[in-house]
């Protein structure tokens, strides 16, 4: 295990450079050939966004103030990171195979390949959250002290997310049909992570627990934190704790998958 896990640094630190390269090439490549280009990076996430915002508020009648903050500005405060999420789930479980030229190819490491697909998704989200914060000055909500925390939320979020594609995407590549579950499960991680309503509110002890484990009720707190709650991340300990015990969890895992698989992943992509 000690040895894989070298390995992986050693390869991240080897092929710095390229990774970077990659990271841009792969954004590049996600929105080259549309009309619209690099519009859709924003186009997208604003009609989800307004649908969400539309049966809440207008159907629903659902979408109250919170701490004094229209419903919308709550909404994209926890939906925006969202996006880098869900696309980690989704995309980044199939991005060796998407990749599978610079393994089979090229023998580019395979650790490295989920990295630089996050990098490339992590630029969108902070383009997004760029915008986010726009929108709160232009409704009048001007950022506070509290959002010098929010690159700790990103970093967290990167490096979580990271570490789970490199996880997922080993086995994706042995297995199609673990691609298949992890994709069928997003929709169920969205509604019970607690992106539309606040799990706060909730009075089921046992319940409100379950959630603190969830790495993504966390972060989308956390970012929320950030813009809304003014609540520092040391103030709450307990839930921080648990998120790094959960990330390290999923190293491990990671690490695991790794040394098990990397010398097969060359054989069945070929």
């Amino acid at each position: 295990m000690i040895k894989a896990f070298k390995e992986i640094i050693k390869d991240h630190i080897s092929y710095i450079h390229q990774i970077f390269k990659l990271a841009k090439a792969d954004l590049v490549k996600t929105y080259r050939g549309a009309a619209l280009g690099w519009a859709w990076a924003v186009i997208k996430p604003a009609v989800t966004i307004f649908v969400y915002w539309f049966a809440f508020t207008v159907g629903l009648r659902a979408g109250k103030d919170v701490n004094d903050y229209p419903f919308f500005l709550w909404l994209i405060a926890g939906v925006m990171p969202w996006f880098y999420m869900s696309d980690m789930l989704t995309s980044g479980t199939d991005t060796i195979r998407k990749y599978s030229y610079l393994v089979t190819k090229m023998k580019f490491p395979v650790s490295t390949i989920p990295t630089f697909v996050s990098i490339s998704k992590l630029i969108i989200h902070l383009i997004l959250m760029v915008i986010v914060i726009l929108i709160f000055v232009f409704m009048g909500y001007m950022p506070t002290i509290y959002i010098i925390q929010m690159p700790f939320y990103m970093l967290l979020m990167f490096v979580f997310f990271t570490i789970w594609s490199l996880f997922a995407s080993l086995l994706s590549t042995m297995s199609k049909d673990f691609s298949n579950l992890v994709k069928s499960m997003v929709t169920a991680v969205f509604w019970l992570s607690g992106i539309l309503w606040n799990p706060d509110t909730i009075n089921i002890v046992w319940l409100k627990k379950l959630l603190a484990l969830n790495p993504v009720t966390y972060l989308t707190t956390g970012f929320r934190n950030c813009l809304i709650n003014n609540v520092w991340f040391w103030e709450q300990p307990k839930r921080l704790l648990y998120f790094i015990i959960i990330t390290i969890i999923m190293l491990v895992l990671a690490v695991w998958t790794y040394k098990k698989l990397r010398k097969e992943v060359p054989d069945v992509l070929n």
